[in-house]
């Protein structure tokens, strides 16, 4: 039996306060009849028909830390409690029956209300975490230009590796972790999901992956890429150093959603409201850090000379940034299927062009090759993040705006 069943009120099985309700005496006489009408004439006991209490026993941690109603509504909103549901507790929304609990906490509790959290603040550790990943980019990306042979392989590696270990601790501190004193943490029930093989798939195929389709087309790529301004497979390295530069704004924005989210959530007066300020306010952050990656493209492609590849840089960023946001705030299952789609949609296009060179398998190669011929090869990855990011942004915006996104869940038993 579900949590809502157990506390439907017209249940006739109905408990409250852990006494089962007792059955009625069989008629046996006028004495018996009297005593029954004595039961209906006397008023109804309130821990026998009351399944509000009983609903605040099963979230007694969710009514004592709450600080106002929208808390409650927001942690019943989080455990599937929805408007149709209050109507079976009597009440015509969450809101309005989250109220009741919230008054009803401060009536009978002995203890005072607590005092509504601190915002979070910034702090120097995850500022420097989250600068770090575009530094060390910075020297791997230099490192390649200044070195020729066998070091420059080694300049590779070791540059990748320490970008991957600094991104890793980026995201494990601050407003880009996934958990935390200040974070909702996974939803309860929620299925989880793995990004990281995904993410690094798509920021190599950002790195190598136009290089290598061009090279593939042309029928190579016939040795390994080496770096070099005239290597067949050439690297793309600008949208990835922009990227690992754009952790640092993505964090700030974060941070600011979180904050703004925060203080929308103390003053909303109900489930509705904050939605409708909660809204713009991610849209407005989520068009900051485009920006910001937009000017950090710019100045990237001005230091290096090479084309900014504006189309798929900001796709991929927008994904990913949509994708960090849904995790960090307990969302992790959707954005593994959608980064999970969308690498697999590049491998297939780079897949087909060899395929296509099997005898009789030539038209595999022919979706590919005319986007290529007319958008470029980075029209491959720029359709397929684009269409990820606006299918992710559409999730996104239903599932951060709601109230329950922002406010911490209950502890599990």
């Amino acid at each position: 039996m579900s949590d809502l069943e157990e506390l439907d009120p017209t249940a006739p099985e109905a408990v409250a306060d852990g006494k089962a309700a007792v059955p009625a005496a069989e008629d046996n006489g006028p004495a018996s009849r009297g005593t029954a009408a004595e039961r209906k004439a006397s008023p109804t006991r309130r821990g026998a028909g009351d399944p509000v209490k009983a609903l605040m026993h099963r979230h007694r941690e969710l009514c004592e830390r709450a600080v106002d109603p929208l808390e409650i509504a927001a942690g019943l909103e989080a455990h599937g409690i929805t408007d149709r549901t209050a109507a079976r507790f009597r009440h015509r929304d969450v809101f309005s029956l989250a109220e009741e609990m919230y008054a009803r906490v401060s009536r009978d509790g002995d203890t005072p209300l607590p005092t509504p959290p601190a915002p979070p603040r910034v702090r120097a550790d995850w500022v420097l975490l989250t600068l770090l990943p575009g530094a060390l980019c910075a020297a791997a990306v230099a490192a390649l230009q200044l070195t020729r042979g066998q070091p420059r392989l080694f300049a590779g590696v070791a540059g990748a590796l320490a970008v991957t270990l600094a991104l890793r601790a980026a995201l494990r501190r601050g407003p880009l972790s996934r958990t935390g004193p200040d974070r909702p943490g996974p939803r309860p029930g929620a299925a989880s999901g793995r990004t990281t093989p995904w993410i690094l798939w798509l920021v190599g195929y950002a790195l190598l992956g136009d290089g290598l389709l061009r090279s593939a087309l042309a029928g190579g790529p016939d040795a390994l890429p080496t770096g070099t301004p005239g290597d067949p497979w050439p690297l793309t390295a600008t949208p990835v150093l922009a990227l690992a530069l754009a952790c640092a704004p993505a964090a700030w924005t974060a941070h600011l959603l979180t904050v703004r989210a925060r203080r929308r959530l103390a003053s909303s007066r109900g489930l509705e409201d904050f939605a409708a300020a909660a809204r713009p306010l991610l849209l407005a952050t989520f068009a900051l850090f485009l920006g910001a990656l937009t000017g950090l493209l710019t100045l990237c492609s001005a230091v290096r000379g090479e084309s900014a590849a504006y189309a798929q840089a900001l796709a991929l960023g927008a994904l990913l940034f949509l994708a960090r946001l849904l995790t960090t705030h307990g969302f992790t299952y959707a954005p593994a299927v959608v980064l999970g789609a969308t690498a697999t949609a590049e491998a297939v296009a780079l897949a087909s062009v060899f395929a296509s060179r099997l005898p009789g398998l030539g038209f595999l190669a022919t979706p590919v090759e005319t986007l290529v011929t007319t958008w470029g090869a980075g029209s491959v990855p720029a359709l397929a993040c684009t269409a990820a990011a606006l299918a992710l942004l559409v999730h996104t915006v239903r599932k951060l705006t709601r109230a329950s996104a922002h406010a911490p869940t209950e502890p599990t038993v």
